[in-house]
């Protein structure tokens, strides 16, 4: 039977739905264009689980979990759950975590720097611009042959693990619910203040999570992908599903009151415009060379792509690192060792870069 959402017309109508999603969480309660966004949701895991004591950015965000296994659904209904795995997992891992440094540089994945857009945002222009670079670069590399090598086929366990993971967490997260005034229940820490006590309800959270990873799935929605299946192969297919992305989005914030144009005083950004560029840099760079935006990763983790499964461990850890060793930005600009932490992630990436290219044939 033939996939509605792999035609044009489905893409468009997924990235669509997708936005509109984002934007109602947001107004929901979600922090303020951050209706959906794997970078800083991520973040807000790993403090809620005590991988950073950053307290106002700590949340078992169900959203992270829920597009996992909205992914795992859809891939098993459609007999297109395949467990994988085996190109370069430590690379992938150290991959992840340099994208995840670019993110909170920038403050926000590809998905968030849509949606700043689409809620007026300007800031979010020069960020665009550097994932378009990053992603341009990586293409060069991989005209030239760069390859990870080849995953295999795994056993069921081996691909069931991350969406058991995210199963684990959602129930951990519906046991211990947060508490009025607590800034700890049970297992998990909860921010009293900042972005992490800024939630929509967890039914909301849940029901559009889950829609977002099944129509992702379907679709191959990525914004990486997008950029990079026009500079590869001039297809223009994915690039349809992210103007519905912003297209639905601008138009749910207009109607919601949401939008506000500009640089200045927008919501959790900084007007750095170097930094917003060179961050999604990284972020376009390295997921282009990892095949897909975050988004797209935790899609592939939840149908059975241990590859992907591992740059997303290395995503959650290097935004945990982020907040531990200060290289997270805010609002008021560069964290302390913002600076370095870019630079490395830079040259971390362009290593694995030039490592993967194919080595010429002997005489």
């Amino acid at each position: 039977m033939k996939n509605f959402f792999s035609s044009v017309k489905g893409v468009v109508l997924a990235g669509a739905l997708i936005g509109l999603g984002a934007a109602i969480l947001q107004k929901m309660g979600n922090p303020g264009n951050m209706g959906l966004c794997v970078a800083c949701f991520g973040r807000d895991v790993a403090g809620a689980v005590g991988l950073h004591r950053a307290e106002p950015v700590q949340y078992l965000r169900p959203e992270f979990l829920a597009l996992v296994l909205g992914a795992f659904v859809a891939a098993l209904a459609n007999k297109e759950f395949r467990p994988r795995a085996g190109s370069s997992p430590a690379a992938r891992f150290f991959l992840g975590a340099a994208v995840g440094a670019g993110a909170l540089i920038f403050l926000g994945c590809p998905w968030r720097a849509m949606l700043r857009l689409a809620g007026g945002d300007l800031n979010a222009v020069l960020g665009l611009l550097g994932l378009t670079f990053g992603i341009f670069v990586a293409s060069r590399f991989n005209l030239k042959g760069f390859s990870f090598g080849v995953s295999k086929d795994s056993n069921l366990m081996a691909g069931l693990c991350f969406a058991l993971f995210a199963a684990a967490l959602l129930l951990i997260r519906i046991i211990y619910p947060p508490l009025d005034g607590e800034a700890k229940s049970g297992l998990l820490f909860y921010s009293l203040s900042g972005p992490g006590s800024l939630r929509a309800p967890l039914w909301a959270s849940l029901v559009i999570a889950l829609v977002v990873g099944y129509l992702g799935q379907r679709s191959r929605f990525c914004s990486v992908g997008a950029v990079q299946d026009i500079l590869l192969f001039k297809r223009f297919h994915l690039l349809f599903g992210v103007l519905g992305f912003i297209l639905a989005a601008f138009a749910a914030n207009l109607v919601f009151g949401q939008f506000q144009l500009g640089f200045e005083k927008q919501p959790i950004a900084h007007t750095l415009h170097f930094w917003n560029f060179l961050g999604l840099t990284i972020v376009g760079f390295g997921s282009a060379l990892a095949g897909g935006c975050p988004g797209r990763q935790l899609f592939l983790a939840g149908e059975g792509d241990g590859d992907a499964a591992v740059f997303v461990f290395g995503l959650l850890g290097g935004l945990a690192m982020a907040h531990n060793w200060g290289y997270a930005s805010s609002a008021t600009g560069l964290g302390p060792h913002g600076a370095a932490a870019g630079a490395l992630s830079v040259v971390v990436i362009l290593a694995f870069a030039i490592s993967g290219l194919k080595k010429p044939a002997a005489a």
